[in-house]
């Protein structure tokens, strides 16, 4: 423990710009995949076909290895920022999909047809009725995709993706030096970490957006 909070001290700078890098990473990768995602789930929540589809398709890409898909992505985007994001993003889709339909979906449909009956139209009946009551298991999606992009981002260093898998990588690379194990256990941790404030994030986005009497019966 003393060599590696030593190491930690030394390198302090750059744990810090690597753990910045990835929490930017991660953000920006759950917003696309949020818009793209919730999105999708919007236009195709009436439909059981299309429903069927969209999330057919995000659970075919969701079982291809994360290595196998990045490694895949490297002739059409290069190296480095874009295959990255395209990974995350791909695998963040199907928690935010699969729960925004199911969200949606779970609204009491005597709820809907009492909006319409005082005169919503079928867009503000969405916006103000069934968002507002799907929007928890919306969230509860948003919180695995990001769980599971902290992981990914951190394979993604193997196409030269920015953050904290650099340093596990790094550390794979040297095996048997002094500083490798405290350079794997320096990302590991950093990640670790994000993935906590990232999750305590939402918990309190979710207490900020949900009414109380939503989250009582939720």
């Amino acid at each position: 423990m003393t060599d590696f909070l030593a190491y930690v001290d030394r390198q302090f700078d750059t744990i810090l710009q690597q753990t910045i890098l990835h929490a930017s990473l991660i953000a920006q990768c759950i917003l696309i995949a949020a818009v793209l995602g919730v999105g999708i789930g919007v236009l195709v929540h009436r439909n059981e076909t299309a429903a069927a589809l969209a999330t057919g398709t995000t659970s075919i890409i969701f079982t291809i290895p994360s290595l196998a898909m990045l490694g895949l992505l490297i002739t059409p985007l290069g190296l480095g920022v874009a295959p990255t994001v395209t990974a995350i993003v791909l695998y963040s889709l199907l928690p935010i999909l699969r729960n925004t339909i199911s969200g949606l979906k779970g609204v009491d449909p005597a709820l809907v047809d009492a909006a319409h009956g005082i005169g919503m139209s079928r867009a503000r009946v969405l916006v103000r009725v069934q968002f507002p009551l799907a929007w928890p298991a919306i969230l509860a999606g948003l919180r695995v995709s990001t769980q599971l992009a902290m992981g990914i981002g951190a394979i993604a260093a193997f196409v030269k993706g920015p953050g904290l898998g650099e340093l596990i990588f790094s550390a794979l690379g040297r095996l048997g030096t002094a500083d490798a194990l405290n350079m794997a256990l320096a990302g590991t941790l950093g990640i670790v970490l994000l993935a906590l404030l990232f999750d305590l994030a939402f918990v309190l986005i979710g207490r900020l957006t949900t009414s109380r009497g939503i989250r009582i019966h939720a």
